[in-house]
Parts: C-alpha cells; structure tokens; sequence
C-alpha cells in the first residue's frame, strides 16, 4: 500500500491553521498551490478560504470523466441528451492569458510553455480576449493534418534543448473544448453549452473540438465509428447543462473509447530485468487508488510493451524517485503512469486490491497523468463485475 501525499496534506493544513477542510479542498481545487492555501489559512482562516477564485497563472485541477462501455449508456446516464466531442489522442491543455502573456499547463498542472512556442504563437494571434482560462489537446498530426499516436508528441515535452527540431518533426495542432475564465468573469457556475459559445466567439482560427448535441442513438453511433476512423481515441460526452467542476470525475462528463478497455496505473516499484535488461528497471508494479483509504494497491505485474529506449528513460525516471531497494526490487515513490491493456480481471488473494490484470500489456507512457489520476480499485471491481456477468450469460447461466 502506498500513501497518497496530497490529500494528507490538504488534512495537515486544516489541522494546523484551524479551517474547514472542504474549504482548503476547493480551495487547492482552484488555484493549486498548498503553499498558498496554507498561507491564506494562517492568515485570513476560512473567510479568506471561502475568497479564492480561479486565478490567472495558477491552473485549475481539470475536471475528468468517467468511462463508459457504449453510446447507449451515454443517454442513460445523460436522460437523453448530449453533447458529443472527437477525443483526440493528444494531451490536454489549460492555457492561461493575459495580453501578449501566454502560459500552458499539462493534465499535471506542470507549466509545459517552452514545450509549446507554436501553440503560443497561435492563442496571441487568435483569442480574441485580454484575459482567458481555455482548455483543449495538444495534438501530434501528419502532414495532411490528421492525428499521429499520442507518443510522438511527447517528443516535444521530452526534448526541451531539441525544441526547434522537433517543432519540424513533430507538428502539432491545437483544438479547444472548453473555458473556465475570460476577462474577469469567473465562468465555471455556468452551464456546459453557455461555456462552449462563449469559447466560440473568442477562438478566432482555433479549432474547437468536433461536436455534435444530440438525442439519436443512431447518430451517436456513427460519429463515435467516424472519430474511430479518423484516428481519434473515442468520444468525450458531456451532460449540456453540466457546471465545471474542478478536479471532480463524475458523469457529467463520459469517455467512450474503443474497446478493449485499458487502464491507467501508477508504478509503484520496479524488478531488475535478466539477460540484455539486466541493468534495466523493466518489470513494474502498477496500482490503483483506492478511493476509500487514498491509498494506492497493487493490481499487477507487467514487463511487456515498452521499446528499450522507453525502459531505459524509465530506469533513469525510477531511480531518480527511488526509495528503497530489496535484492532486485526497487520501490519508488508513486509517480510514473502507464495506460495498460489486459485480456481479463481476476480475483487475486496475493495483492491488496483482490484483484489482478492477466495478460497485463503497457500501451503507453503516460507523462500527462499525474498519479491521483489513476483509476480506482473500485472501477476495477465493477469491472470484475461485469466481465462476471458477461461470463455468465455466455455460459447460458
């Protein structure tokens, strides 16, 4: 089991100052920044908690989705009406403005600017607004404009010094799907598809995510088989009236992706390998959170996936947050996240969570992901359950 260090620390602030602990929650919520929700708690006490807005240069915590297994769902959960977004295969984006300054922060809420030169460019030309918080995807893209897998536009995040070379390399385009702020107006209390017009008037020649509101299955159906065919990940489907709630994942927002299901995992300690990888942490522990404890538990094992160049930037990644070592494992602290693909859930009596991935495979490094995005023991576990059933009614149980 593996602590969950945010959290606690949220719990330490309201514990040493006296507030509410919802307060500093909401608080870090909007601004992310501990040191400054401390500082407010010590001086202003929960009258200066219950002041904090969103803050221009200080990212918001975005808020996420939950998955889904089909378009029928959707409209289950949504009472029949949504507004159905192309999911790029990119990384997600929250840009900050405020004149000719342009500031760009990752999924993690790690200032990726330098990264980005061509995407700044692009929102001093084109948003039309002195001050604005929009969110979109950085998207790799060929030479006809259609998206490249999500691996080669980590080139640019990880190639800093090389940046002039990989701009050429690794073309990117970005599309918008959502604002939170604009020119003083704090914008996140209004409904989904107010947010999404006023982001309309202010993008200029800045695509917004492809988007149709609709209440047919049938027309769900074919623009999710159209995102699918035209390289994107899947849908997004967003409830139209929904507020933005930061740092929430919740069903105002669905993602439905094509199957077979993957999860996000966060290793949380790593095997020397044998033979050629014998100096290579290549054999990783992946957990999940568990919502209850905020504890991460071990859901499996997995050594396969990764080029060797990816298992060496993993070994240098893993030793630079190692905390201890016992023969040939090490374990690290909780910050590195793989997307993984498996062929089935099983109960499992060896690790915590009661559950273990068979088959697991790596599909992808997720430098986007910060670990308290992981998914959950309990979606594991509905998983499980379903995969149960599905089971049953093959064997005509």
């Amino acid at each position: 089991r593996h602590g969950f260090s945010e959290g606690l620390m949220e719990e330490a602030i309201a514990t040493a100052f006296g507030v509410d602990i919802t307060l500093v929650q909401r608080a870090n919520l909007l601004i992310s920044d501990l040191g400054l929700v401390a500082k407010i708690s010590l001086n202003e006490g929960n009258a200066g908690l219950r002041k904090v807005k969103i803050t221009l240069f200080h990212p918001i915590k975005p808020m996420l989705a939950e998955s889904v297994q089909n378009v029928d769902e959707v409209f289950k959960v949504h009472n029949g009406m949504s507004s159905l977004e192309y999911k790029p295969d990119g990384a997600r984006v929250q840009i900050h403005k405020s004149g000719e300054c342009v500031r760009i922060f990752s999924r993690r809420l790690t200032d990726v600017t330098e990264s980005l030169p061509d995407i700044v460019d692009l929102v001093r030309q084109n948003l039309h607004a002195n001050e604005a918080i929009v969110e979109g995807e950085a998207i790799a893209v060929d030479i006809d404009g259609k998206p490249k897998p999500f691996q080669y536009l980590m080139r640019r995040f990880r190639r800093i010094r090389e940046i002039e070379q990989t701009l050429k390399e690794v073309p990117v385009q970005l599309q918008l799907f959502d604002i939170m702020y604009l020119d003083g107006q704090q914008l996140i209390d209004l409904p989904y598809i107010e947010r999404r017009r006023k982001l309309a008037e202010i993008s200029g020649k800045i695509q917004l995510t492809k988007q149709i509101f609709t209440s047919n299955i049938k027309v769900a159906q074919k623009f999710f088989e159209d995102a699918l065919a035209n390289r994107y990940e899947g849908l997004i489907a967003k409830e139209p009236n929904s507020l933005y709630t930061p740092g929430v994942r919740g069903k105002k927002w669905l993602k439905l992706k094509r199957v077979p299901d993957t999860l996000d995992l966060v290793v949380v300690a790593a095997d020397y390998g044998y033979g050629y990888r014998h100096a290579w942490l290549s054999d990783y522990y992946l957990a999940a959170r568990n919502i209850e404890t905020n504890e991460y538990e071990i859901v499996g094992k997995c050594f396969t996936g990764l080029t060797d160049d990816e298992i060496q930037w993993m070994t240098q990644q893993l030793n630079e947050i190692k905390l201890s070592q016992q023969g040939r494992t090490v374990t690290v602290v909780p910050k590195i996240v793989l997307e993984v693909a498996f062929t089935e859930i099983q109960r499992s009596p060896t690790y915590e969570s009661g559950y273990a991935l068979r088959f697991a495979r790596i599909v992808r490094i997720r430098d986007d992901k910060a670990p308290q995005d992981v998914d959950t023991v309990q979606r594991i576990a509905e998983m499980f359950e379903r995969q149960f059933k599905i089971k049953s009614n093959s064997n005509g149980n």
